[in-house]
């Protein structure tokens, strides 16, 4: 019993470094093989597909939490880029509009300058400051006065025609009663038929009236009114108006005529004031035994 060898319990193999070796070699091998001849390409695709599920879910809170955060942050930089174009178009609205007024204003400045040049009387160029509040009156406020030798009935036109007439003057501005004021008269002729007639302002901004005209009168609607200046205010031959109704009734013994300005009275900012009109001659005094024009000859008993 004393020469009995102990019990084994645990087998033991081949050395660390030789079981190291062998499978140093054995790879070695393998990747030859596989290098050369393609044969585990089968083996490495059927682990893939075994595999792939696995990665999937393994992968699966990773990709979600990023995908998560990619969409918070491509929504809050599409918000911001949206304000930011917001932003943007309205100020290119605003600097459009502005762009386009300065356009119009331009333009319309050119016309009056064309047409200062192309008259045969003077004219000063003035812009209006601002206009009557009171909606019962039509009048403006021009910024030239009497340091520009500005006076009183001086006529004020834009492009189109007349606009109204100088009625009062500061020295740094001077007020303009516009044509379609209630209380303004102009005298005007037909341009078909040169008929003489005047026309009244009604107090509305679009409208004038022609009134004690005889229901026969040849007017017609459509018919262009100019100035015909017998009053010698208004210089001949610019356009007032342009006839749009005509109300005739055998009872009355005047037809109801409407008329439309010409003229943008409530549009254009910068306007012609005519300064080179030539003054008719004063009236003839009455003679002493005649009276005087609209007055009765009242006889002594």
């Amino acid at each position: 019993m004393d020469n009995a060898q102990p019990v084994r319990f645990f087998k033991r193999g081949y050395p660390p470094p030789v079981r190291f070796a062998f499978f140093a070699l054995l790879s070695m091998f393998l990747l030859v093989v596989d290098v050369r001849f393609r044969t585990l390409d089968t083996i490495r695709y059927g682990l893939s597909v075994l595999v792939q599920p696995v990665q999937r879910a393994l992968s699966l809170p990773f990709s979600s939490l990023h995908d998560a955060r990619e969409y918070l942050y491509t929504q809050s930089s599409l918000i911001r880029h949206s304000e930011e174009l917001q932003r943007q178009l309205d100020s290119d609205s605003a600097r459009l509009s502005q762009l386009q007024a300065l356009t119009a204003e331009n333009l319309q400045l050119r016309k009056l300058l064309e047409l200062r040049d192309r008259a045969e009387f003077r004219s000063q160029l003035a812009e209006i400051i601002y206009a009557e509040k009171d909606v019962f009156r039509r009048r403006i406020f021009l910024d030239k006065g009497t340091q520009a030798d500005i006076r009183a009935g001086q006529v004020v036109m834009d492009t189109n025609g007349i606009v109204g007439q100088i009625t009062r003057v500061y020295p740094l501005m001077s007020e303009v009663t516009l044509v379609t004021d209630k209380d303004q008269a102009v005298p005007v002729e037909v341009l078909r038929n040169g008929l003489r007639t005047v026309v009244f302002g009604s107090g509305d901004i679009d409208h004038l009236t022609i009134r004690y005209t005889p229901v026969s009168s040849d007017i017609q609607q459509g018919d262009l009114l100019m100035t015909s200046g017998i009053d010698g205010i208004y210089p001949p031959g610019l356009p007032v108006a342009r006839v749009i109704r005509i109300e005739r009734d055998a009872s009355y013994p005047f037809a109801r005529i409407l008329c439309a300005p010409i003229a943008e009275v409530d549009q254009y900012r910068h306007l012609l004031i005519l300064t080179g009109q030539t003054p008719l001659p004063a009236a003839p005094e009455p003679l002493p035994d005649e009276p005087a024009l609209g007055k009765r000859k009242v006889k002594k008993p």
